[in-house]
């Protein structure tokens, strides 16, 4: 029987084969991971993308939204995810108000190449931001978008809210996402999009999709890892299914941990360092002689 947590081998994809994946009809693999252990867990399980989400000022930091991310904050973390998977193509999520100028973006975008060892960057936005990606593109840096539900835009969407649910508004979010294939982009996300709008408007594309909450239509998939294990547990998104309750079993070792040592029985002999019997008996001789002295 084959060891469920031996890593698999395989090379790091490259942005050929994402881009390709669209005619090849390979279903790629993507997930959140905000750290080093969760990124190590990810190439162990051969995830073709290791996405550092601005979603970690939520999983990783406990704020309520994603807006409080900034660059230092997602350069240090991308750093982890490189340090834990130096095998897994890395795209790194550009945060709040770090792209919202074109020599912003390309300063940024830089950091997240130079710094934080990513593959490429994802800025969110469509039509009104193609300037921006086109940018990007140009000055040689891989770079991807994000359209339908943009956490960067949530305080105009009254909240998180499904997008693409009238024909205008899925005409939209069609015309966003011509004009992040038009500005050079090699992929774009779809975010709590209908599924069957979803569907329609990646078969019109010449490059991949990737859905969160838009449904099976996509060229793959991505879902945070915190919520598809069960570490974030503060709410659950309809689109999260979960494949295991890591915090569950954390929390049943810890009051396991805390039973233990209020009884007394940890730590025993098996946790414990010995020493020489014959120079414990010295040096007990020798705390003997010094309370005397």
């Amino acid at each position: 029987m084959a060891d469920a947590a031996a890593p698999i081998e395989r090379k790091k994809r490259t942005i050929t084969e994402i881009r390709d994946s669209k005619k090849s009809g390979e279903k790629m693999v993507y997930t959140s991971v905000p750290d080093y252990t969760s990124a190590k867990w990810a190439e162990m399980a051969g995830v073709d993308v290791a996405v550092v989400g601005d979603s970690l000022a939520m999983v990783a930091h406990g704020h309520t939204n994603t807006v409080p991310a900034t660059m230092d904050m997602m350069v240090m973390h991308a750093q982890a995810v490189r340090r834990g998977a130096p095998r897994t193509f890395t795209l790194g999520c550009m945060p709040y108000q770090s792209y919202n100028t074109v020599d912003r973006a390309l300063v940024n975008a830089t950091r997240f190449m130079q710094d934080g060892g990513c593959d490429a960057v994802k800025p969110q936005g469509g039509k009104s931001q193609a300037h921006i990606l086109r940018a990007l593109v140009d000055s040689g840096i891989p770079t991807a978008s994000h359209i339908g539900l943009t956490p960067h835009t949530i305080a105009m969407f009254g909240g998180f809210r499904i997008q693409g649910r009238t024909a205008d508004a899925a005409m939209k979010i069609l015309e966003d996402a011509f004009a992040i294939q038009d500005a050079g982009c090699f992929m774009l996300e779809f975010e709590a999009v209908p599924a069957k709008i979803a569907k329609v408007i990646s078969e019109q594309l010449e490059i991949p999709t990737i859905g969160i909450g838009a449904g099976a239509g996509c060229d793959g998939q991505i879902l945070l890892s915190y919520d598809l294990l069960g570490v974030f547990t503060d709410f659950k998104p309809k689109f999260t299914k979960r494949y295991a309750n890591l915090t569950e079993v954390a929390v049943q070792g810890l009051k396991a941990y805390v039973d233990e040592v209020k009884t007394g029985r940890f730590p025993d002999d098996d946790h414990s360092y010995g020493v020489d019997d014959r120079e414990y008996e010295q040096f007990m001789t020798l705390v003997e002689k010094r309370r005397h002295v």
